[in-house]
């Protein structure tokens, strides 16, 4: 019975081991289950480490006619850089992550990436209106979307050098809102916040004799370019304090200098389709700020 007894109470220790043992490792897997682990190594990882999305626009080469051997260089140089804004959007929504409010890509990407389209798809009209009939319709392929985590991206074939490697639809995307006056030769809406002032180019003095079948759209155009510069000037006065030392150029500037090149070259088609087509037009499109 004495020698019995050390055997019983080891034995004892060795099964209390054991379920020691077990007990450890039921801990040890409780707790990776809590730590979010899964068994094909995803979960809470693959959720934060998802990208911004990428920008989807219309493609425009295949609703184009047939490209006259005169305008082909042109077109393709034009082809090539919306593949480019596309690509650069794609870098600056990247880049841009977490910044901004709610409308930040709408405002700051997607709307400056439309009003480029609608410059860049001009030049190609015009390229092609040249020695051809002028292709209508392109500013309707010029609105792009963000097919962000998955969502779906809005309809329509994407441009295929852009999505997946590299930006409210633009204000004045139809062209048609606003009445009266000419292009102000001074930024308007000035305020008292210190933010300064936008000033542009005035188109109206630099336009020929407009033929009355023009005169309606190169009225309405150019009360457009007036309310580009108020709406610029009250983004300004909004967005004091905001970004980096380019903000300004590159969200009010530079946007809206996009936004008076479509304008302006719908001014030119407009007077071009029954007299001659106003050249230069696009060298009033850049404006300053002044402090």
């Amino acid at each position: 019975m004495s020698r019995a007894l050390p055997k019983y109470n080891k034995r004892r220790v060795g099964l209390a081991g054991g379920a020691a043992a077990v007990a450890l490792t039921g801990a040890v897997i409780a707790g990776t289950a809590l730590a979010g682990e899964s068994s094909d190594g995803g979960g809470a990882d693959a959720r934060t480490l998802a990208g911004p999305g990428t920008i989807s626009c219309p493609d425009v080469a295949s609703q184009l006619p047939a490209v006259p051997a005169s305008a082909q260089a042109d077109v393709t140089r034009n082809l090539a850089l919306l593949d480019q804004q596309i690509a650069e959007a794609n870098k600056r929504l990247v880049d841009t992550v977490g910044q901004g409010g709610p409308n930040f890509v709408q405002n700051a990407i997607l709307g400056p990436l439309e009003d480029k389209r609608i410059a860049t798809v001009n030049r190609i009209a015009t390229a092609i209106g040249r020695t051809a009939d002028r292709p209508a319709g392109l500013d309707s392929l010029a609105a792009c979307s963000l097919d962000a985590q998955g969502d779906p991206a809005a309809p329509g074939q994407e441009e295929t050098g852009g999505a997946g490697t590299a930006a409210p639809p633009a204000e004045d995307a139809g062209g048609d809102t606003g009445a009266g006056g000419g292009d102000a030769g001074a930024g308007q809406g000035g305020d008292a916040t210190g933010a300064g002032t936008i000033s542009c180019p005035d188109v109206a003095s630099q336009l020929p004799a407009v033929p009355a079948s023009a005169q309606a759209e190169v009225t309405r155009n150019l009360a457009l370019l007036d309310q580009q510069i108020a709406e610029a000037n009250k983004r300004l006065v909004d967005t004091v304090g905001q970004g980096g030392p380019n903000f300004v150029q590159n969200a009010i500037l530079g946007p809206l200098e996009d936004k008076r090149i479509a304008t302006v070259n719908r001014i030119a088609t407009a007077i071009g389709r029954t007299a001659d087509r106003p050249a230069g037009l696009d060298s009033l499109a850049a404006c300053t700020l002044t402090k």
